[in-house]
C-alpha cells in the first residue's frame, strides 16, 4: 500500500502568484543535456537518449573503472605497466597520445593523468592491457560497470573511444550518469585529476619534455569548473561532458555534435554559465535531518525514521516563487529487516513551477526482523492503537 505523509509545514511555503516558465535556452549542439545533482533535475533534454559514438568520452569509463580498482584496493596508484611493442606500434600516433615509448614502464598514477589531461589513446590501452590482460578482457569490465550503473543505452567496444564501426555507442543521458557516479563514488580521485590544466610526459626528438594542456573548455572560464572529458573524431563531430559546482550546487552538462574545436568551447561556456544564472537552488533538509517517520511491518520497532541522504534541494526557475508543496511517498508499512541508510522513500516536492521532483530518503536505523513474540507483541500494541 502506497504511504503519503504531508509535510508541508516543514517547509517554506509560499503560494506562488502564478507559475514561472522553465528558463529558455537554444543550445547550439545537436545533442545537449544538463542535470542538476544538488536536486537531480534535468534542465535541459534535447536528444538526451539519442545514441552516438563517444570519441574520447568513453574514456570516461575507463578512468572510472580504475577509481573503482584503486577505492577497492585492487589497484595501486604506483603499480607499473609496460607499453608493449605491440600496442606502441599500434596507437603511438593513432589520434592523441601520451607520448608514451617502447618498453617503457608506467605507474597507474601517470596513466591516469595521460587519459583524463592528455586524452592518450596509447595510456588507455596500456592501462587496460595491464589491469586486465587485453583490452577486450577490460572492455568486459567497462560494460559490468556501465549495467552496474544503469547506462542502458550505451556500450562499450574499446577503452578509448576510437572509431570501431559502430560498436561503441552512448547516449548524452548515460555520459551525465557515469560522471555523476564518478564524482559521488570516488570523489578523492575525481579530484586528483580531473582538474589537472596540463601534464608533462615524453620527450621531442630534440630531447625537450612534451607538455600538453587539459582541453576542457570551461576549465578557468567557468567558477568550480573541475571535470570532465572532451572527445572528438570525424564521426562523432566535437563533444563536451563538463562539471562545475557553485554554492553547493554541481551541475553535470553534455554537448555533442558540434562542428568545430572553437565552437565547443563557446557553447559548453555559454550552456554551463546558463545553467547556474538562469536556475536557482532551494534548499529543504541537512545531510542526516529526519524528515519523517515510515511505519514497519515485521519488525523489533514499528517505526523508522526517514534520513535525508545528503543536503536535499530543489531546482527552480530564477525567476519562480518559492512556494513548495511536499509530501513522503512510501511502499508501506516496510517489511523489516531493514538497514541503515537503504533507500525506503521519496521527497516528492512540487516546486513554484508546478515541476515535481523526487529526492531520496534513507533509513536512520537498522530495523530487525522481530521473532514470534515480537510480533506478538507489536500486535498488541496496534490493537491499543
Amino acid at each position: 500500500m502506497r504511504k503519503y505523509l504531508s509535510i508541508a509545514a516543514a517547509l517554506v511555503f509560499v503560494m506562488p502568484a502564478a507559475r514561472a516558465a522553465a528558463p529558455a535556452y537554444d543550445s547550439s549542439a545537436p545533442i545537449a543535456y544538463m542535470i542538476d545533482l544538488s536536486s537531480g533535475r534535468v534542465l535541459y533534454d534535447r536528444q538526451g537518449e539519442k545514441q552516438m559514438p563517444p570519441a574520447s568520452m568513453a574514456k570516461m569509463m575507463t578512468a572510472h573503472v580504475a577509481f573503482r580498482l584503486i577505492q577497492q584496493g585492487k589497484l595501486k596508484l604506483d603499480q607499473t605497466f609496460t607499453m608493449r611493442p605491440e600496442t606502441w606500434k599500434k596507437w603511438h600516433s593513432q589520434g592523441s597520445t601520451m607520448f608514451l615509448a617502447v618498453n617503457e614502464p608506467v605507474s597507474v598514477e601517470n596513466l591516469l593523468h595521460g587519459i583524463v589531461t592528455l586524452s592518450g589513446n596509447d595510456a588507455c590501452v596500456v592501462l587496460a592491457e595491464g589491469i586486465a590482460g587485453t583490452e577486450e578482457s577490460f572492455v568486459d569490465l567497462m560494460n559490468a560497470e556501465a549495467r552496474r550503473l544503469g547506462l542502458t543505452g550505451s556500450r562499450f567496444g574499446n577503452s578509448n573511444g576510437w572509431p570501431d564501426e559502430g560498436r561503441t555507442v552512448v547516449t548524452a543521458r548515460d555520459l551525465a550518469k557515469l560522471a555523476a557516479a564518478t564524482i559521488s563514488e570516488t570523489p578523492d580521485l575525481y579530484k586528483q585529476f580531473y582538474a589537472t590544466t596540463s601534464f608533462r610526459w615524453g620527450k621531442t626528438m630534440g630531447g625537450d619534455d612534451i607538455s600538453q594542456a587539459n582541453r576542457n573548455p570551461i576549465l578557468g572560464k567557468i567558477a568550480g569548473a573541475d571535470g570532465l572529458k572532451t572527445g572528438h573524431t570525424e564521426e562523432a563531430g566535437y563533444g563536451f561532458t563538463g562539471s562545475a559546482i557553485q554554492n553547493g550546487r554541481r551541475l553535470v552538462m553534455v554537448v555533442a555534435g558540434l562542428d568545430s574545436f572553437n565552437g565547443r568551447i563557446s557553447e559548453s561556456v555559454r550552456f554551463m554559465d546558463w545553467g547556474f544564472k538562469s536556475w536557482r537552488s532551494v534548499p529543504l533538509f541537512r545531510k542526516g535531518a529526519a524528515v519523517e517517520t515510515a511505519n514497519v511491518q515485521g519488525g523489533w520497532s514499528r517505526s523508522v525514521p526517514l534520513i535525508a541522504p545528503r543536503d536535499l534541494a530543489v531546482t527552480l526557475p530564477l525567476t519562480a516563487a518559492d512556494g513548495l508543496k511536499a509530501r513522503v511517498v512510501y511502499d508501506g508499512p516496510i517489511a523489516a529487516p531493514i538497514a541503515k541508510g537503504q533507500e525506503i522513500a521519496r521527497l516528492v516536492v512540487t516546486g513554484g513551477d508546478g515541476a515535481v521532483q523526487s529526492l531520496p530518503l534513507v533509513a536512520g536505523e537498522d530495523v530487525a526482523q522481530a521473532g514470534f513474540f515480537g510480533r506478538l507483541w507489536n500486535g498488541f500494541l496496534s490493537f491499543f492503537g
